[in-house]
């Protein structure tokens, strides 16, 4: 299967949310079979299946173009839920630049393809909804298969700063997990460098299926891949009482972290570093 889903699927579905009784199938867009040179095959799939378990009870579902993309609590507000979407699909992101002509961006060429390396907090790029690992197919419809990092920055350097759109695959095998809060404000699970490592027993994160061994991704739809833990525990402590957390199998997080050469003094550098 080719590297990159169909762009005139993205179009038709947007075609069949105008005229829903056109729609034949549930699902319109195609399976990922690789990623970042990562097999993705059903037979691949299988052997990460067991990491990869469905959103268990204690949520609502959401339907969103007829498929079912993520789980809003049924207590609370689903802010967070929101901000987190998984579609597993290609969607369209329409940005603009800020004063400074910046969207808070920054991309690398893997494999023939071009990927979300870095994203900067609050900027147009975050707010979109753009995050690390994330392919970018079409800037401003053209194609971007065979580009250079370069390349892809100097297309977005020269758009046209009012819109930038964007046609986006998201990274595969990540999930949404809805946890609440106790009486003592604690999720129940315990994390190093990010990584999970352990779930208490009878807690929110053991009743609701999160599992060791995975990623935080995001926390509230808000990136912490690269911040400290101490970071990312301010975080968890400073959020509301339900909380959405964005996670992924290590296997599929190390190997994205060795293609796209992503270290904490990235960080550091200036706004001037992104497009």
């Amino acid at each position: 299967m080719s590297l990159y889903p169909s762009l005139e699927d993205m179009k038709v579905d947007k075609f069949i949310q105008v005229c829903p009784s056109l729609s034949t199938s549930g699902k319109l867009y195609p399976e990922l079979s690789e990623f970042m040179g990562l097999n993705l095959s059903v037979d691949a799939l299988q052997v990460l299946s067991t990491t990869v378990p469905e959103q268990t009870s204690g949520a609502l579902s959401v339907h969103s173009s007829g498929m079912n993309w993520a789980a809003a609590p049924i207590t609370g507000g689903d802010l967070g839920v929101k901000r987190a979407e998984i579609r597993q699909g290609v969607r369209e992101v329409v940005l603009c630049k800020d004063m400074d002509g910046k969207i808070g961006l920054r991309l690398k060429a893997i494999d023939n393809g071009v990927f979300v390396q870095l994203v900067q907090a609050n900027t147009a790029a975050a707010l979109g909804g753009l995050r690390f690992g994330d392919q970018i197919l079409q800037i401003n419809g053209e194609s971007c298969a065979g580009w250079s990092s370069d390349c892809a920055h100097k297309a977005l350097k020269n758009a046209n700063p009012e819109r930038i759109t964007l046609a986006v695959r998201d990274r595969p095998l990540e999930r949404t997990v809805t946890l609440h809060k106790d009486m003592n404000g604690q999720l129940g699970f315990i994390f190093k460098k990010g990584k999970i490592t352990s779930i208490v027993k009878d807690s929110s994160a053991a009743r609701n299926g999160l599992l060791t061994d995975q990623q935080i991704c995001e926390i509230n739809g808000q990136n912490v891949i690269g911040l400290k833990d101490s970071q990312v525990l301010d975080i968890l402590n400073s959020s509301d009482r339900v909380v959405t957390v964005t996670v992924m199998p290590m296997v599929i997080f190390e190997h994205m972290m060795k293609r796209a050469l992503i270290c904490h003094t990235y960080l550091k550098e200036p706004f001037s570093f992104y497009s």
